[in-house]
């Protein structure tokens, strides 16, 4: 089959295999990619558990940042150095106008008079919002104390005192309602004193939805000299702070002006970044291209669709699940720890909370698989119905050997119950399935039955809908019959000892029959 264009002198071959020395040398460190420069979610991608490495790449999607223009701001976000005197929602406007994007929003407000980091949220990314929303807050404020302090020892102890859950009540001016409730400072640190001008400042960490002006009164009271906050700025929200590529409103309109008047992309990719940078804290799990799409139409992802995950996952944990090319698809709630992912062979890793990749981004490729063919095939033939489930026609080798995973078959409780191997298949427990069978009759089967029936006689149909028309007049001369009869007295109809009929009279009728009744 094969011809040598030189024939192979097999003993000068083997005497220099013999000169070479062939064996694994011993390393100290095995040979593996250095991510810890990458981009977003790919940094570290070689610290991820691999369950596989064997995928079909996919042409569609691409890096965060190789998006098209028009794809990256609808993907992105803003770190927005905000004013003091406008309001958040007032600033968030102005960028819709500015960018001309559908929709924006922020990450938590602040007050008018309040600067600092505020997070824009642009298009598709405004999907994000609610979990910036919650995520925790660091600010640096600045306190007037009414009357001079002992010594700055007091100050700190008593900033020290007010960490952990603490009660309070939003203050008058305030855009929420004043009920008392629980919010967590977790650290603070003064940062500076001036006992002379009655005035400190201090940086702290806090729970979303913690008022500082409520803790700077708290902070003097402490004290026992009365405080109010005088000045107030936002260091960080979520996983951003005023470190990370913070602009201001006048970056933002210079990098559209540049954008329209020169072409020039770059100013206006500096300024937004992608709304990846807001899910780096979260935890990862990597997704087969050909998953993708599927999870963007709400699927569960199960374990042949995993490819990669992160150490430390733990059950109802919140995850972000991403793709190869490191895009965001949404956020999960994962149902596996990290020790059940690279163990179990079948089951749901995370189910989805909210989606943020648009559908079909990536190619759909569910349905594509040999039982879905030849479904199609059998549905196609007459041998299922076309909601794919059994009838007359199908075959007993497909009854037997069909799991529908689905849950809605009649042979989906058993079978899957068989094949994880988690409860017993009893005698008992298939007595019980069928007796549940035939109560739990489905709606389906009853549509299918009266589309054959309209099917082969349409007039037969037509004169049932009459007739349900002509029933309902019927009842209603029915009823106002038993009214007149009612009225003029007539009990023929009535059976006896029946009271509830009778009408009752009113209490000027009963005081007239009195006046009326002769005197004995």
């Amino acid at each position: 089959l094969f011809q040598m264009s030189e024939p192979v002198k097999f003993g000068e071959h083997s005497k220099s295999r013999q000169e070479e020395d062939f064996s694994i040398k011993p390393q100290k460190f095995t040979p593996r990619l250095n991510t810890s420069e990458w981009p977003l979610l790919l940094k570290n991608y070689d610290k991820l558990h691999v369950r596989t490495g064997h995928y079909t790449p996919v042409v569609q999607g691409c890096s965060p940042l190789k998006r098209e223009l028009n794809e990256y701001i609808r993907y992105g976000v803003i770190n927005l150095d905000k004013p003091a005197n406008p309001s958040s929602h007032e600033v968030v406007a102005w960028i819709r106008k500015i960018l001309e994007v559908e929709k924006t929003g922020h990450s938590g407000t602040l007050d008018p008079k309040v600067t600092g980091c505020l997070i824009v949220c642009i298009d598709r990314a405004t999907r994000l919002v609610k979990s910036q929303q919650s995520a925790g807050k660091e600010y640096v404020c600045v306190v007037r104390f009414h009357d001079a302090i002992e010594s700055v020892k007091k100050f700190s102890s008593a900033l020290e005192t007010l960490t952990g859950a603490l009660f309070q009540r939003p203050p008058l001016i305030s855009a929420v309602k004043r009920q008392l409730r629980i919010r967590n400072i977790y650290n603070s640190n003064l940062i500076e004193f001036d006992n002379n001008r009655h005035l400190g400042v201090f940086w702290v960490s806090c729970e979303a939805g913690t008022y500082i002006r409520t803790l700077c009164v708290h902070l003097g009271l402490i004290l026992g000299v009365g405080a109010h906050m005088q000045e107030l700025r936002r260091v960080r929200s979520g996983a951003m702070s005023e470190n990370d590529d913070m602009v201001t409103l006048h970056d933002v309109l210079d990098a559209m002006w540049v954008h329209k008047s020169t072409k020039d992309e770059s100013y206006l990719r500096r300024v937004i970044r992608p709304l990846e940078s807001l899910l780096i804290t979260y935890k990862r799990i990597v997704v087969k291209d050909s998953a993708v799409n599927a999870i963007c139409y709400g699927a569960k992802l199960m374990i042949p669709g995993l490819l990669r995950y992160e150490e430390g996952i733990e059950i109802n944990e919140e995850v972000v699940l991403m793709t190869t090319k490191g895009e965001a698809i949404a956020l999960g709630i994962a149902l596996m720890t990290t020790v059940v992912m690279g163990t179990v062979d079948h089951g749901v890793v995370a189910k989805i909370k909210r989606v943020i990749m648009e559908r079909d981004t990536y190619p759909k490729v569910w349905g594509l698989g040999p039982k879905a063919m030849e479904k199609k095939k059998m549905i196609s033939e007459g041998k299922l119905t076309k909601f794919g489930r059994p009838n007359e026609n199908t075959p007993a080798d497909w009854k037997k050997s069909y799991v529908d995973l689905s849950g809605t078959g009649d042979n989906s409780t058993p079978d899957v119950t068989q094949m994880i191997g988690l409860i017993p298949t009893t005698t008992e427990r298939k007595d019980t399935t069928a007796l549940i069978q035939e109560i739990d009759t489905t709606p389906m089967e009853a549509r299918e039955e009266k589309a054959k029936i309209a099917e082969d006689s349409p007039e037969e149909g037509k004169i049932s809908k009459k007739e349900k028309k002509h029933k309902k007049p019927k009842i209603r001369e029915e009823k106002s019959h038993h009214t007149k009869k009612l009225d003029d007295g007539d009990d023929d109809g009535k059976p006896e000892g029946s009271t509830k009929d009778k009408p009752k009279k009113s209490k000027k009728e009963k005081e007239k029959g009195k006046a009326k009744a002769p005197s004995c």
